[in-house]
């Protein structure tokens, strides 16, 4: 075990002057060395290109620094301000100390619970330089503390988080801030008709659920609905899903786990805003009383739809959500789920998609930019409207054409929108999950904490 690494930039002078080194470091072919100098333990980060100068670069890069100190049993590191401010002049310096801490906390993540053998080691970080510091520092340890969290709820495992046991585990993360927990068992989701809901769960051992987390820390700002996929585990229903490893079906709660880590991140921030996450919570999977191909629901609002494919279930209880997000009256309303395999093979694994309303849609590129979760800004064809007709019901849940899935699913989702509110419907199911790389480990990814937080404060500006 080590003590202490120093972190500098290849344009120190301790490292510009020592030719030997400088070399070793610039032909290496990773964004940082570690060595020695003497008999200190050196972390050499290269020199970033201009167009790299982005503070999810500083993130991407602490999180790689932070792992491979951790591996490496290092008791603390220690980088300075004024090292950050002169290799990255054009970036405000606050900024990328935060930036530098939350990815920092984001790269040393692993998800060893399960794990006999193996003990969680993190190498301290410690930032020198001004006092007023200590507000920057505490920002980045609070943002991935958040995403963090939804890591933690994707990665576990579905029989311990299920349609019973998530609004318990939510009830205690919540049980000390100023979050309302609203939960909704079956018998009251019968009173609220939340029919698609009721419909999805049917062929589980599990009663589905449907929370509500209330955050609202200024009544004046305009109320954002926050409505998050919840399916604890997907096999496909008696659509079966088939010809590969589905055990990261259980991150199929993607949307619940982003809605719920960012209602955390604005009460940990003590943001002004005025949220609510609503969380529908189903398992879908086989039993006898499972629902078939062609059954029809009935929705609260006087939809009826066909259930053409049962593995096209998220939709099913989003619809629910953002019925009651019409009840709440909520202004503005962003559902986010792990929806469509179509949107990862449009976009792949960096980068969600964005449809709905079309001005929020760049505004939320721009904050994701920001932030380390990318999205992308997809368009609702009016012409595939069509695709989900039904002969035997209002509409179908799932498109009859072998193309455009993930814009079908979204024209789905329209039609159950409240009509007061602006809305943006997140895909985020190919950026789930990750390999190791930079502040992600190869597990979930905890994608849309971040933008979906920061994203209700531009809002609520």
């Amino acid at each position: 075990m080590s003590g202490q690494a120093i972190i500098l930039f290849s344009k120190d002078l301790h490292i510009q002057n020592n030719e030997q080194v400088k070399q070793f470091v610039e032909n290496g072919s990773a964004s940082f060395t570690a060595l020695f100098l003497g008999e200190k333990l050196v972390v050499v980060i290269k020199a970033l290109k201009e167009k790299k100068q982005t503070y999810d670069q500083i993130r991407m890069i602490a999180g790689a620094v932070a792992r491979e100190l951790s591996k490496r049993k290092v008791i603390n590191a220690v980088i300075h301000e004024e090292a950050l401010k002169k290799v990255l002049p054009k970036l405000h310096v606050d900024g990328m100390i935060t930036a530098f801490v939350e990815g920092w906390h984001l790269g040393a993540y692993k998800f060893v619970m399960y794990k006999s053998k193996e003990n969680y080691f993190k190498t301290e970080l410690r930032v020198e330089g001004r006092a007023e510091l200590k507000h920057f520092i505490e920002i980045g340890k609070i943002r991935a503390e958040a995403t963090n969290f939804s890591r933690n709820l994707m990665n576990e495992i579905p029989n311990v988080l299920n349609p019973e046991t998530f609004p318990t585990i939510l009830r205690e993360e919540f049980a000390h801030s100023d979050v309302q927990v609203n939960v909704f068992n079956k018998e009251k989701l019968e009173e609220l008709e939340m029919n698609g809901v009721l419909t999805v769960c049917r062929g589980s051992k599990y009663k589905p659920s449907f929370v509500e987390l209330i955050y609202c820390s200024d009544e004046t700002k305009p109320l954002t609905a926050l409505v998050g996929k919840g399916v604890t585990f997907d096999t496909g229903g008696i659509s079966l899903k088939t010809g590969r490893d589905i055990s990261n079906m259980r991150m199929d709660m993607g949307g619940a786990a982003a809605v719920a880590g960012a209602v955390k991140l604005l009460s940990a921030l003590r943001a002004k805003v005025n949220v609510i996450a609503l969380i529908p919570m189903v398992e879908n999977t086989i039993d006898n009383t499972s629902v078939l191909p062609s059954e029809i629901i009935r929705y609260k609002n006087g939809h009826t739809v066909q259930v053409a494919n049962t593995d096209a279930e998220g939709r099913l209880i989003l619809a629910d959500g953002l019925i009651r997000a019409g009840e709440w009256g909520a202004k503005y309303v962003v559902n986010i789920a792990t929806l469509t395999g179509a949107i990862a093979n449009a976009l792949g694994s960096k980068i969600a998609g964005a449809f709905g309303d079309e001005r929020l849609s760049f505004e939320m590129k721009e904050i994701g930019r920001e932030n380390g979760d990318f999205i992308w800004p997809m368009p609702l064809v009016e012409e595939y409207e069509s695709y989900l007709n039904s002969d035997y019901a209002d509409f179908s849940n799932i498109s009859s054409k072998g193309e455009a899935g993930s814009i079908t699913a979204g024209l789905f989702l329209r039609r159950f929108v409240p009509k007061s509110c602006r809305w943006l419907h997140v895909d985020m199911a190919g950026v789930m999950e990750s390999e190791e790389t930079g502040y992600y480990a190869k597990s979930a990814t905890g994608y849309g904490v971040r933008l979906l937080a920061d994203f209700t404060v531009h809002v609520s500006k």
